[in-house]
């Protein structure tokens, strides 16, 4: 049997695109986690593997979609493969139910891992330059400093709700709450 697995980090993110892709692939049976990939918990990836007999395929658009990180996804394929089942990536022209299969899957999985990396390096190196400038980057701070004083005075002293402080100064209770 071949099963589609797939993944979007948000809410508010769309699987059609990936179900419509595994579905032209042949997959019977699509199970969909929407949560960031660095999460190890996916409730719908792990009810998948344990429902895997020896023969069957697990498919996903991109094997990104699978996991973040390659420690992560070599962990996920070899249990894949310890259940007897194989392993294919659709953008990646990658199936693990063949020698050279697994060899491109491997070293796919290894050059994603490094431009990560990099991509990460890049990334801290453009914000410590930033720095250097005096920028700090983020997003500004919804209340000014006058306004957590006055904050933490109608909360703590005046013991207003905290849903009526969120309203007067227009942010989440949780801003509230860490003023």
């Amino acid at each position: 049997m071949i099963l589609g697995y797939a993944r979007v980090s948000t809410d508010d993110q769309l699987l059609d695109a990936q179900e419509d892709a595994l579905t032209a692939a042949g997959a019977e049976r699509i199970f969909a986690d929407k949560i960031t990939g660095s999460s190890r918990l996916r409730p719908k990836l792990d009810q998948m593997i344990e429902q895997l007999r020896g023969g069957d395929v697990v498919v996903v658009t991109k094997y990104d979609r699978l996991s973040r990180s390659l420690k992560d996804l070599l962990e996920i394929v070899e249990t894949i493969r310890a259940q007897g089942a194989g392993f294919r990536s659709l953008a990646e022209d990658i199936d693990t139910t063949t020698p050279a299969g697994r060899l491109v899957f491997h070293v796919f999985a290894s050059i994603a891992q490094f431009e990560r990396e990099r991509i990460s390096e890049r990334t801290r190196e453009g914000l410590a330059a930033a720095r250097k400038r005096g920028r700090i980057g983020g997003r500004p701070p919804a209340l000014s400093p006058a306004q957590k004083v006055e904050v933490r005075r109608m909360r703590d002293e005046e013991r207003r709700p905290l849903p009526e402080i969120a309203q007067l100064f227009r942010v989440s209770v949780k801003t509230i709450r860490r003023a």
